[in-house]
């Protein structure tokens, strides 16, 4: 049996985007992604704010969409794809975060699966796959939906690398995790690693090629996905295999991905990859998958947001407040997330921030649009010159609160307990009309 293979190579500003084309065919990503059929990129935001390391940088989805294009890919079947979260709003997030700006230079559709896309119910997608599942069929007894789209397509996850509070590390295989399940997805956080692998049984029977793009140019430790410290690492990784990619950029950090993230021993053990960094063939740079970050992880200094739904969801308070997370009270939660991450806890870090824009990667980020490459010219290896550095700290308290006041009221109207309400009262209305 052919072993799992995981690309990685070192990168610059200057050679990112010649990187991301070598690396990208070192991982044999044309074995797996058919052109005849559309592809997904399955964008990453897991802060709608821009904060190094938490979400899918430019640089990451332009070299991707190059290579594709360089190597006959028809960009008329590439198309940029974002789901929603409550407490994540995906509109201000590709805006901050610049993946819009990618998306639209090179003419790509931009779906947003919770606006346009169908949805259709797993035990109809998938048929009996759903007798396999660990956890799902006990979690939602009636089933879910997931997006019709995604049935025979391929997709390219592209996740970054970073620790998190649920799940130790995140990466490809937690990227499907706001695609493929419904809003009421928090209710799947008890069960959250055998909820991945059943994730992954379901990518692997509805799309046609499965692929993953790591960046971690700056990779986040602490606990992720959102409050972390950012590392500038210079490091990009690809794979055909999620499992594989995700136990090696673990490996990296410093976790033993057998012993420290459950999720992948229980892929691993379910056949759906491999788990064991010393089964897996790397490619690229050896010695750079041969190093060691030395990461703390998420749980050694975890923030009171943190430490909240740790006890909520596994602790002391699972039996008074976990159940009010599936009835129509479940918006505190959502309000308190906000509040806390986006009201608090951003306005009071942006050093972290601005630190990181004084680095290459911060450099290119902040300029990006005057650095701007044409979507044509597809032999440009990177940026020789990256611009200056911000030239001050500008204190943004007043500009942060309010969008993180805007984003609250977005959370509350279109929280899924609340949807779910109006839905029935305009089907009731209907019904009286006829």
């Amino acid at each position: 049996m052919k072993k799992s293979t995981v690309a990685i190579l070192r990168t610059s500003p200057a050679t990112v985007l010649e990187d991301y084309h070598t690396l990208l065919n070192l991982a044999g990503y044309q074995d797996v992604l058919r052109k005849d059929v559309e592809t997904a990129l399955k964008i990453n935001i897991s802060w709608h704010f821009f904060f190094p390391a938490s979400s899918t940088p430019p640089w990451q989805l332009e070299g991707v969409i190059r290579a594709m294009k360089r190597d006959g890919y028809d960009p008329a079947r590439i198309h940029a794809c974002h789901n929603r979260t409550v407490v994540i709003d995906a509109h201000l997030g590709e805006r901050e975060n610049k993946q819009i700006n990618v998306v639209r230079a090179h003419g790509l559709r931009n779906v947003h699966l919770y606006e346009s896309e169908e949805w259709i119910n797993i035990r109809d997608a998938v048929g009996d796959l759903t007798k396999k599942f660990l956890c799902l069929n006990e979690v939602y007894p009636g089933g879910f939906m997931i997006p019709r789209c995604f049935i025979g397509e391929n997709i390219i996850h592209l996740p970054t690398v970073k620790t998190h509070i649920f799940t130790t590390t995140t990466g490809a295989m937690k990227n499907a995790f706001g695609g493929l399940l419904n809003e009421r997805r928090h209710w799947t956080h008890p069960v959250i690693h055998e909820t991945l692998v059943d994730l992954l049984m379901i990518q692997k029977k509805i799309h046609r090629g499965i692929f993953a793009v790591m960046d971690g140019t700056f990779a986040g430790d602490g606990p992720g996905p959102r409050c972390m410290r950012p590392h500038v690492k210079n490091v990009i990784l690809a794979s055909a295999d999620q499992v594989a990619i995700d136990a090696v950029a673990a490996k990296i950090m410093g976790f033993d991905p057998l012993r420290d993230l459950k999720f992948v021993r229980l892929a691993h053990e379910q056949g759906l990859g491999c788990g064991d960094p010393r089964e897996i063939e790397i490619v690229g740079d050896r010695a750079a998958a041969d190093e060691n970050w030395h990461f703390v992880g998420p749980f050694k200094k975890m923030t009171f947001a943190g430490r909240m739904q740790h006890r909520i969801y596994w602790g002391k308070l699972r039996k008074p407040v976990e159940w009010t997370l599936k009835t129509v009270l479940a918006p505190w939660a959502y309000i308190a997330s906000v509040l806390y991450h986006d009201s608090f806890w951003y306005p009071t870090h942006q050093r972290l921030v601005h630190e990181s824009l004084r680095s290459e990667w911060g450099r290119l980020f902040n300029n990006w649009d005057g650095l701007a490459i044409s979507p044509d010219d597809l032999k440009r290896a990177g940026w020789d010159d990256v611009g200056e550095a911000p030239a001050r700290l500008t204190r943004e308290s007043l500009k942060l609160l309010g969008k993180s006041v805007r984003v609250l009221g977005t959370c509350i109207r279109e929280a899924p307990e609340f949807a779910a309400r109006k839905r029935r009262r305009r089907a009731a209305c209907s019904c009286s009309e006829m």
